[in-house]
């Protein structure tokens, strides 16, 4: 999908900066992201690329400059139910099993249409894993039942900080299929990675952060 340059962003960061003790770690940092695009986050660690995902969720706040969602002053609630976010920690309930978790996930999040949840275990390779404990799983596993929540909920952009860490090349190959989908069908995705998106829908923009 080509999105008109005249048409209003999914999101926007006007002249973004964030400091750490009086440290900058990156900007002025100016990007926008459209419904059916695809950005890659790319930088060295300590570039600040989780920083980034932060602020955009709202867990951080940066010292300059301007977010916008759809036009307006972002703010989380504007953008509830249209966001989701998958970082370093998962939050999964360890007793509970991935069939309990996505359920408890959809209840909080709303439900994709036309969406089961046993298909996206099943689409994720997790069949046959619906109701075991989620802490007996390996961490690939409990990777591939977060990734599994994205099939279950209607977010128009996904925040994806290092998706592939810990996934075998299938599940590489997986996050890969799942972004295709998804930036096809006019969502957006915007993704930290260190390489290992391949991504055959058009080249996706790249935000380079520098140490």
């Amino acid at each position: 999908m080509n999105p008109s340059p005249s048409a209003t962003p999914l999101l926007e960061a006007r002249a973004l900066r964030f400091h750490r003790q009086d440290e900058p770690v990156f900007g002025p940092l100016d990007f926008r992201l459209d419904a059916g695009e695809l950005t890659l986050i790319e930088g060295d660690n300590g570039s600040g690329k989780t920083t980034l995902m932060r602020i955009l969720t709202g867990l951080l706040h940066p010292e300059e400059g301007e977010l916008y969602w759809r036009g307006e002053p972002l703010t989380w609630e504007r953008c509830n139910g249209e966001v989701v976010f998958l970082g370093h920690q998962l939050g999964l309930k360890a007793e509970l099993s991935p069939r309990e978790n996505l359920a408890f996930s959809i209840g909080l999040h709303g439900h994709r249409e036309h969406s089961h949840i046993d298909d996206a275990l099943a689409r994720v390779g997790l069949a046959g894993y619906e109701h075991e404990p989620v802490r007996k799983l390996s961490a690939g596993q409990k990777k591939r039942v977060a990734l599994a929540r994205l099939l279950l909920i209607p977010a128009v952009l996904w925040l994806l900080d290092e998706p592939y860490a810990n996934l075998d090349r299938t599940g590489i190959e997986l996050v890969n299929g799942l972004l295709e989908a998804h930036v096809a069908h006019g969502g957006a995705a915007l993704v930290t990675s260190h390489g290992a998106v391949q991504f055959h829908g058009g080249e996706p923009q790249r935000i380079r952060l520098h140490d």
